[in-house]
C-alpha cells in the first residue's frame, strides 16, 4: 500500500522498488504516486543514485542504482550536523587528492592502496569510500570535484557507434574451441589483443593477459595485419624463448589486422608461437579484460586523441601506469606484481 504524500524517508527497499519500476517503464509522477511522495522527491533520489554504465559496445547511459544512492543516504545522516573527520587531518586530505586529481586514481584504489601498503597509520585519519564519495559531492576538497573521477571524465552525451568489421579468417579457431581453463582464468599466459584507435594515424595495439591484467601497448604506424604481425614478432624477440610460455594463447575480434591467423601464430623462429581465437562478431564482451583496461587507457588518451602526438616515451609511461595502478580484484595489488609473481614460477 503507498505511502501518503509528504515527508518520508526512502528506505533501501523502496530504492529497489523505484530501480524495478524505472525498467519497467513507469514515468517519475507514477513512481512517486507508487510510493506515496512527492515528485520531486524522485527527480531527487534519480540524481543521488545516479551513475553512467558503460556497455559491451562502447556506449554509455545514464543508469539508477539503489545500492549507490542508499550508501549516500546513509553518509548525508552521519555528516549532517556533526565535523567532518577529514577536516582534522589535512595531510590526508591533500594526499588523496593528489593521487585522484594528478595520478588519475579513483577514490576506491587511494583508500585500497594505503590499506594494502599497510601506510594507513600515516594518517589520523581514514575513512570509506562510500565516504569519501560523499566528501567530493559535498565539495569538501579544495581542488578536487566529481570531474575528477575517472567514471565522470570526458564524459560524453549520445550513443557511439559500433564499428563494423570483416568477416573472421577460415583458418583461425572460434572462441567456442578455447579450452575452458582459459574460460576460467585458471592459467596464466593467455592474452586478449585489440587496437586502440585515435583521430588519425598511427594507432595502439593493446594485449591484456587474462589471469593477471598486465598490459602491454605499443605504438604501430596503421591499423593493418602486417603491422600487427611486426609488433607481435617484436614482442616475440624481445621474450626470447620464454615467449611461448607467457603467450599460450591470445584472443582477438574479426577486425581485418587480425586476419592473417597463420602469420600471427607462426613464430620468427620456426614452428608455432602462439594459439588464437577468434570472438564472435560484435562481442567485445568476450574480450572483457581488454576492453575493460582500454578504458584506463582512455583516461590518459582520451578517444580522439592524434596518437601521433604521444611519443614512445609518453605510451610507455601510460602503460607503466596501468601496470602499477592498484586493482581491488587483487586486494589492491597490481597487476605488475602478479605478473612477476607468475614469471618467476617459469623460471
Amino acid at each position: 500500500m503507498a505511502n501518503k504524500k509528504g515527508s518520508h524517508q526512502l528506505t533501501r527497499a523502496d530504492r529497489i522498488k523505484i530501480e524495478a519500476l524505472l525498467k519497467e517503464g513507469l514515468s517519475k509522477a507514477k513512481i512517486a504516486a507508487h510510493l506515496g511522495v512527492h515528485r520531486s522527491t524522485i527527480y531527487n533520489e534519480l540524481k543521488r543514485g545516479e551513475y553512467e554504465h558503460h556497455n559491451s559496445d562502447w556506449t554509455t547511459e545514464i543508469r539508477y542504482s539503489p545500492d549507490i544512492a542508499q550508501e549516500k543516504a546513509e553518509e548525508n545522516l552521519k555528516v549532517r550536523g556533526t565535523q567532518l573527520k577529514i577536516g582534522n587531518d589535512i595531510a590526508y586530505a591533500n594526499y588523496i587528492e593528489d593521487k585522484i586529481v594528478n595520478e588519475d586514481y579513483s577514490p576506491a584504489a587511494v583508500l585500497g592502496e594505503l590499506k594494502a601498503q599497510g601506510r594507513e597509520g600515516e594518517f589520523n585519519t581514514t575513512v570509506c569510500v562510500a565516504t569519501l564519495y560523499s566528501y567530493i559531492d559535498k565539495g569538501v576538497f579544495l581542488k578536487l570535484t566529481n570531474k575528477d573521477l575517472p567514471v565522470k571524465k570526458n564524459k560524453k552525451r549520445g550513443y557511439k557507434k559500433v564499428r563494423k568489421q570483416q568477416a573472421r579468417a577460415a583458418a583461425g579457431d572460434s572462441i567456442e574451441k578455447r579450452p575452458e581453463e582459459i574460460d576460467r582464468r585458471e592459467e596464466f599466459g593467455h592474452w586478449e589483443m585489440d587496437c586502440v584507435v585515435g583521430s588519425t594515424l598511427p594507432t595502439l595495439l593493446v594485449l591484456t593477459e587474462r589471469l593477471t591484467r598486465k598490459e602491454i601497448i605499443m605504438r604501430m604506424p596503421d591499423r593493418t595485419a602486417n603491422s600487427v604481425i611486426r609488433s607481435l614478432n617484436s614482442i616475440e624477440r624481445r621474450y626470447g624463448v620464454l615467449f611461448r610460455k607467457v603467450f599460450k594463447s591470445i584472443t582477438v575480434d574479426n577486425g581485418a589486422e587480425f586476419s592473417d591467423c597463420k602469420r600471427l601464430e607462426r613464430s620468427t623462429y620456426g614452428g608455432k608461437r602462439t594459439n588464437l581465437y577468434y570472438c564472435h562478431p560484435y562481442s567485445s564482451c568476450e574480450r572483457g579484460s581488454n576492453e575493460r583496461i582500454n578504458r584506463d587507457i582512455r583516461r590518459l588518451i582520451p578517444k580522439g586523441s592524434n596518437i601521433a602526438k604521444f611519443s614512445k616515451a609518453d605510451i610507455q609511461a601510460v602503460e607503466n601506469w596501468v601496470n602499477a595502478y592498484p586493482r581491488e580484484m587483487f586486494g589492491f595489488a597490481t597487476a605488475d606484481e602478479m605478473y612477476k609473481a607468475q614469471i618467476e614460477k617459469l623460471q
